[in-house]
Parts: C-alpha cells; structure tokens; sequence
C-alpha cells in the first residue's frame, strides 16, 4: 500500500495521464472525465472488468496486468491509487521518469478545480447519499459535475461532467484526503469508527471528521442520530450546522417511517413537511435521503422541492444490486463491509423478503478490519440473516495475518449451525444452492470481488435440488 503525499504539487497541465489502477470504480470515474476534458488516458489494472472496456470504448489504452511497457513515453502525469505497492512497475518507472505521480485524491483535486464543492463523507452511506444529491440537483434543474465512488443506476455512470458550478464527490476519509478538499458544504453520513489502521487511534479519527466539518466555506450537514457524529459535535466550531435524523432536535426531521417494500417516510424542516416515497428499500435509505434533503437545502432549495426531487433515485451498483433469479430464488449483491453497513443491508432485504429466507453470502474485508470486528460481523450476520456462508477473507491492500481468516468470523457465531464457512468458492457456490428455497434471497456482502461469485451461485441454483435446511 502507498500512502497518499498529499504535499506534492499539482501539475499546470495534464495532457497524457496513466491510471494505475483504472479499473475501479472510483478510478474509472476520474478516467472518463479526463477522457471528457480531451486528456489523452492510458491505464492498467490486474484483471479485465466491465470498466476497462467501457473505457477502451471511449477511447483510453487500457492494459489488463502491471507492466513498466504500458507506460507510453507521452505520459506526463502518473494517477494511482493507495491499493498498489510501490514495487508496481509502472510506479517505479513513473518516479524514474520524474513524471509527476500524484494519488487519485489530487487529480480529484485537480478536476474540482474553484468549483462550488458538495463532499460527502462518513464511514458507511457515503455512495448513496452521494448518487441522491446528484439525482436530486438533476432533478431540480442543476447540472453538477460528479465523481462517484459507485454507478448512479439511472444514470449509468459513477461520473459525469456538469455545465454549472456545482461539483459533487464521494469524499474518502480511509487515508485522510477528505482534508484536501475545499469544500463549500460538508456532508457527514456518520462518524462510525473504522480505517483506525491509518488512524491509530478513535480520537484522531474523530478529530479528521471534526477538521473536515470546520474546513467548510458554507455549511455542515451531519446526522443527528450516529453516535459517532453527535460525539463529535463539540469539536465543530462551524457557525452554519444543520442536522437530519430521527432525533427530536434534527433539524431536517424524519418521522413515519414505513419499510413495507420500498421504504415511505415524512420529512419535515420548521412547520413544512413532505411525505416521501423512495424507489429503494430501507429506513438507512429514508436517513440517506434526509441528507441529501438537507444539502439541498443549504444550497439554497425548500424542503417540498428537495423532497420531490430525491424520490427518482433508484440506487447505486453494488447496493442492494439485484444480479439474477434462478429457481425462484433471488441473488443481490451489497457492498457491505462494516458491521453497520450490513446489518443496514440485511434490514433492508428482511422487508421485502416476506415469507422467503435471507441467506448471507459475505466475504469478509482485510485482515486488519476481520481481526478488529470478527465478533461484531458475527453478531450482526447471526442476528439479520437466517443462514450465512462465510468466505475467505479478502486482503486487498494488506498481507495475511496468521490466523485470520474467514472461519474467524463463523466460529464467533453463538449457533454453528446458522453459519457455514467454505473457503473454495465452487464449493460455497454449490453449498449455497442447497440452502436456497424459492422465496428466498441470497444476498452476497463485501465490498472485494465477491460479486464475481454470483454466476457460480446462479449456475449452481440452475442444477441443485434445495435441501431441507
């Protein structure tokens, strides 16, 4: 893993970039709005996806595997993220070259330029609200430029370039280049502790989300519910807060909420109120949207008019994601990766499930986040889901660990015989289908590449006989 040197000047000019990396969401994001502002874009990544042919499509030399020969001599400027190491071939050859080599943050911050920025932070609902503030600003008649860390599902995309000042991101606080921002309105979804690996402890954690809430020009929206956000309340010195939730003080209130298929709810700000009806499922999703309703309202819209405009979101890639039905059984796909963020996922599934069973198939994510919080996914998975399947743990940036694994987190489970872990995926495919009852939902959670088991599981649905399980 490369930590971001966020001290590096940013180039005058960019006129050939290379993505180390390019396929990811994020990545794939800022690629095609270089692409768009006419930058010649070259790229690598370690496998062939969906992204990087999109993006061959529109133009860019993509490479599937790190290579130093997919680094053209044109290049001018090298874009990575912090997932590589630095023995990547094509990042010692960038630093040779003395070409600049800058983290996906600063060409972010490149892009933004004096744009009027909304950044979206939090450790979990980041995506979401992010795709819901953008639908909505469409909606009401803006036209913000945009980069996601996910697809929007109406529009197809995780980026997109707008024709006004507004420019809306997903802000990532993981490694701190959330701080190098300049944002005008500071979006805190919650201040749930996670990434204290680059932290080192929960108070310099906390005191970030402070920082970034204080670096606001305009105003701060933060939940009035997260624990985690209203502890840090008393370090944000901001004159302009405006709070949504639940809570009886929130300023942007939620209340009468209905989670019966897609989730309904009121929302109220002084004496207006708006009912609201959302396309997707969830009361995280109904707190999601008090938000986004809130950031619109500190860029200058009333409440009956951000109400309406957030109710045409229909989701984001990867969340809540339905990939396939095969013998009456439905698969989805989440990108759930924290304890939080998956029992938020698995609630959402349970009021639309009906009579069916919810059947978790989650992966869990680095050795550092499964050897900290085993006992919470746990806890979380037995208590949310009727049965779950437990993979082998996804290290990304990280080494092994001995002694984490995937079997870490099923073992923790108060009644072995609601979990199962399998290591091969053909087999937890196989073993999957055997549990799955028409009705039911399989639900895949991690934010790795478990959502390349799907065909596996919708194969083997096609050929196996449900058990009695």
């Amino acid at each position: 893993m490369i930590r971001p040197d966020l001290s590096l000047p940013l180039p005058d000019t960019i006129e050939a970039a290379h993505f180390i990396g390019i396929g990811g969401s994020g990545m794939s994001g800022l690629a095609r709005m270089f692409l768009e502002r006419g930058i010649r874009v070259s790229g690598s990544d370690r496998a062939d996806s969906p992204g990087l042919r999109q993006l061959a499509e529109l133009g860019a030399a993509v490479y599937v595997g790190h290579d130093a020969s997919n680094l053209a001599d044109d290049v001018d400027t090298v874009i990575h993220t912090g997932a590589i190491w630095p023995e990547n071939p094509e990042f010692v050859l960038a630093k040779q070259r003395g070409l600049h080599v800058i983290h996906r943050s600063q060409a972010l911050h490149w892009l933004i330029g004096h744009r009027r920025l909304v950044s979206v932070a939090g450790a979990h609902g980041k995506t979401t609200s992010t795709g819901m503030i953008v639908t909505a600003l469409q909606a009401a008649g803006a036209d913000p430029t945009f980069v996601n860390g996910g697809v929007i599902a109406q529009l197809g995309v995780s980026s997109g370039t707008g024709s006004d000042e507004l420019f809306v991101i997903e802000a990532d606080e993981s490694d701190g280049t959330f701080l190098l921002y300049d944002t005008s309105i500071a979006l805190i979804t919650n201040v749930d502790p996670d990434h204290l690996d680059h932290w080192g402890s929960r108070d310099a954690f906390d005191q970030a989300f402070a920082d970034f809430a204080n670096q606001a020009r305009e105003a701060v929206v933060i939940s009035a519910d997260d624990a985690g956000a209203v502890a840090i309340r008393s370090r944000i010195t901001h004159p302009d807060v405006i709070t949504f939730g639940t809570a009886a003080d929130a300023d942007i209130r939620v209340t009468k909420i209905v989670t019966d298929g897609p989730v309904s709810f009121t929302i109220r700000h002084g004496v207006a109120a708006a009912a609201v009806q959302l396309a997707v499922p969830g009361a995280h999703n109904a707190i999601n949207a008090a938000g986004a309703v809130a950031v619109l309202i500190a860029l200058g819209y009333d409440v009956l008019t951000a109400a309406r405009a957030v109710e045409g979101f229909s989701g984001t890639a990867r969340r809540f994601d339905l990939q396939g039905v095969t013998r009456g059984v439905s698969v989805y796909d989440d990108y759930a990766h924290h304890p939080t963020e998956v029992a938020a996922a698995l609630a959402a599934a349970r009021t639309v499930v009906g009579e069916g069973r919810i059947i978790a198939l989650h992966q869990p994510h680095t050795y550092s986040r499964t050897q900290a919080m085993f006992q919470e996914f746990a806890d979380v998975l037995e208590s949310h889901a009727d049965h779950t399947v437990v993979l082998d743990v996804y290290g990304a940036r990280e080494d092994p660990v001995e002694g984490v694994t995937g079997e870490l987190v099923s073992d923790a489970f108060a009644d072995p015989a609601h979990v199962h872990f399998v290591a091969d995926w053909q087999d937890a495919a196989d073993y999957t289908a055997t549990v799955a009852r028409a009705g039911d939902f399989v639900v895949t959670l991690g934010c790795g590449n478990v959502n390349l088991i799907i065909p596996q599981v919708l194969d083997a649905l096609e050929r196996t006989t449900p058990s009695e399980r």
